[in-house]
């Protein structure tokens, strides 16, 4: 090239920068996959030295979780053809005690005495009817004996002898339940309280 451009000298002028920000960019790269690779070994380091305490953590609430209670026990109640039943008729109504006391025979109980209520009970009913027995009775005879009348009122006689029931008939009573109602009133007696669905140890 001629003129002012003509080229003098053995040396070309340099038509470009030098490539530095190249470089630095893949040192700036190869440093960024060295700390990767250095920080995933640790983790994989930390997994190996804690792997067996985090099975144990997740071991215990799996087992905080769901383990099923057992049911209760079902309720050993007595045969109606077990019970003795004394009917009494408190009200000024005729002949209750023995059709009651007959209805009963007929659904197995064993039938006592028949007759007028006490002069501490005659006339003083105002409810369905009072079921009485001995303290034995509470948990036992006297649920099966109520499922037969809703609503009469159960009590228990301190020092009473024998394992008879009376049945005293108030001035509401209006005959024995349904049997398919005393039926149902029975199963919910003997049905196992319900289990909760899990329970919790050491949580």
């Amino acid at each position: 090239m001629g003129g002012k451009y003509r080229i003098t000298g053995d040396k070309y002028p340099r038509m470009r920068p030098r490539r530095r920000r190249g470089r630095l960019i893949v040192v700036v790269a190869a440093s960024a996959c060295a700390l990767g690779v250095l920080g995933w070994g640790t983790l994989q380091l930390i997994d190996v030295f804690t792997g067996g305490k985090k099975s144990a953590a997740e071991g215990t609430a799996a087992d905080c979780r769901t383990k099923p209670a057992a049911a209760t026990p079902v309720k050993a109640l007595p045969e109606p053809g077990r019970i003795t039943v004394n009917v009494y008729n408190a009200t000024q109504r005729t002949g209750l005690a023995k059709e009651t006391a007959d209805q009963l025979k007929k659904r197995g109980f064993r039938i006592g005495d028949v007759g007028n209520a006490p002069k501490e009970y005659d006339k003083k009913i105002k409810g369905t009817g009072v079921l009485l027995g001995p303290a034995s009775a509470l948990n036992t005879s006297l649920p099966v004996l109520a499922a037969q009348l809703a609503g009469a009122e159960q009590r228990t006689v301190a020092g009473r002898k024998g394992t008879a029931l009376d049945l005293m008939i108030g001035d509401a009573f209006k005959g024995l339940a349904k049997p398919a109602d005393a039926h149902q009133a029975l199963a919910k007696l003997t049905a196992p309280a319900p289990a909760p669905t899990a329970t919790k140890n050491n949580c």
